[in-house]
């Protein structure tokens, strides 16, 4: 390897010399043009083309809609920012009335189209749902590639989900069911595997206010889990492997028998409801029925027999959580299943994917989005989980929120009675404690 060295001036060479005669004006010149065609080469690289799908979509709408009246509507959820929304919003409605269509308010038209801009791990995908009169609305859709190594920005998490902290303790928590509250909870019940544990929250900390035991002839299974519902016409319901408890009488006390009933999958205050299935836009909603699946009272996860067939499917795979969301005129069914997939059952047919979630599922009904969305956890690396929000609106799951973190994996992950907040139960591995929280999303501002 040779090693540097520095030229010396050559000797007797003469140097050029700037000509001082040439136009100032003209250096000027040149330097601002040059200049504008840096500036315009940034912003192009920038800034992404979306004429391409701008043109699909607006096709494929017209060719639904024809030419004439139409009330429009953009929602983003994806990670967009606002500029780029901008852009594609105006974009779609020059492609659109190149096509014929006349922009009116909701109450002049006899047509609506909500388009939706939403994205997964490979791709942006945006949704038309079109409604024309009474007719069942039809969907269209196309996607648009991601560049490669865009991160998402903040904007990608339209709503937020909170952590709240409900409970902590040394010993094994299989849920926390709230039984009062105000502006906080006041009085809960602690579900363990041999007991549950009424608490009320009095001079600013939990105390205990009774202890019912739980009997039980066979041994629990070692991943244990257990359910724990308030019921109509009694305090509560438990489900346990092989075992179901309820609660009689005053005094307080607690019955149990051996039972291979199915355990509820709906949370009663959604039983029996109809629901629209997106905000706004939906004309009519799905009945959510008492769907219930049966339990393998010897392992961890669901068998796959339900109580309820789905459209014309009485068994699912088997799994180890589900959710559900209202769609127009059915719900769709989400499991994660043992197989690790998710599968996505309507009534006729059973989609499947892989995702990077977790065993842990959750339905929740808010008034942020698409009014549902569904919780997942992560994969975890057996030491730490965390909890998204995602909506599907196209079979594909979009993130709506940032992840929340857990200093521990999770344990279970249950719907609230009301449907509309999720508790969580983690193992924090840096205490050793068990520590239940509530999930609820919060729309952003």
């Amino acid at each position: 390897m040779r090693e540097a060295v520095y030229n010396l001036a050559i000797p007797n060479a003469r140097t050029n010399r700037v000509n001082r005669n040439f136009p100032r004006a003209h250096v000027i010149r040149i330097l601002s043009q040059l200049s504008c065609c840096l500036l315009g080469w940034a912003i192009a690289c920038g800034a992404a083309d979306w004429n391409s799908p701008e043109q699909q979509l607006a096709r494929k709408i017209v060719a639904v809609t024809g030419p004439g009246a139409v009330a429009l509507t953009v929602q983003n959820r994806s990670s967009l920012g606002k500029r780029d929304q901008e852009i594609i919003q105006n974009g779609l409605r020059s492609a659109m009335e190149g096509l014929g269509i006349r922009f009116v308010n909701t109450d002049q038209a006899a047509v609506s189209v909500a388009i939706f801009l939403s994205e997964n791990s490979a791709s942006y995908v945006w949704t038309a749902e079109i409604r024309q009169g009474p007719a069942e609305p039809a969907v269209v859709l196309v996607s648009a590639a991601r560049a490669a190594g865009v991160p998402a920005s903040r904007e990608s998490v339209p709503l937020n989900l909170r952590k709240i902290p409900l409970f902590a303790q040394e010993g094994r928590i299989l849920d926390v069911a709230v039984l009062e509250e105000g502006a906080t909870p006041t009085l809960i019940a602690v579900l363990e595997p041999e007991r549950v544990t009424i608490y009320r929250w009095q001079s600013g900390k939990w105390q205990q206010e009774q202890t019912l035991g739980i009997t039980h002839a066979r041994p629990w299974p070692r991943d244990l889990r257990g359910r724990l519902r308030p019921a109509k016409n009694r305090l509560w319901d438990i489900s346990l492997p092989g075992v179901a408890c309820s609660t009689a009488g005053m005094p307080l006390a607690l019955n149990c028998r051996e039972s291979d009933d199915p355990w509820l999958l709906v949370p009663a205050a959604l039983m029996g409801g109809s629901f629209t299935a997106i905000s706004g836009t939906a004309k009519t909603g799905a009945t959510i029925p008492a769907m219930a699946a049966f339990y393998a009272p010897t392992r961890n996860f669901f068998t796959g027999a339900l109580s309820s067939p789905i459209g014309k499917s009485t068994t699912a795979p088997k799994f180890y959580s589900a959710a559900f969301l209202p769609r127009d005129k059915y719900l769709l069914w989400l499991f994660a299943a043992t197989d690790g997939r998710l599968h996505m059952m309507d009534g006729l047919s059973d989609q499947t994917a892989r995702v990077a979630w977790g065993s842990d599922l959750a339905s929740v009904r808010t008034g942020c989005g698409a009014g549902w969305q569904v919780l997942a956890s992560s994969p975890g690396d057996g030491k730490a989980d965390s909890v998204r929000a995602y909506e599907f609106p196209d079979r594909e799951p979009v993130a709506v929120s940032a992840a929340v973190d857990f200093s521990g994996p999770m344990t279970s992950l249950w719907t609230e009675a009301t449907g509309e907040t999720a508790v969580a139960v983690i193992k924090n591995y840096e205490t050793g404690n068990y520590e239940a929280f509530r999930l609820a999303v919060v729309c952003s501002q």
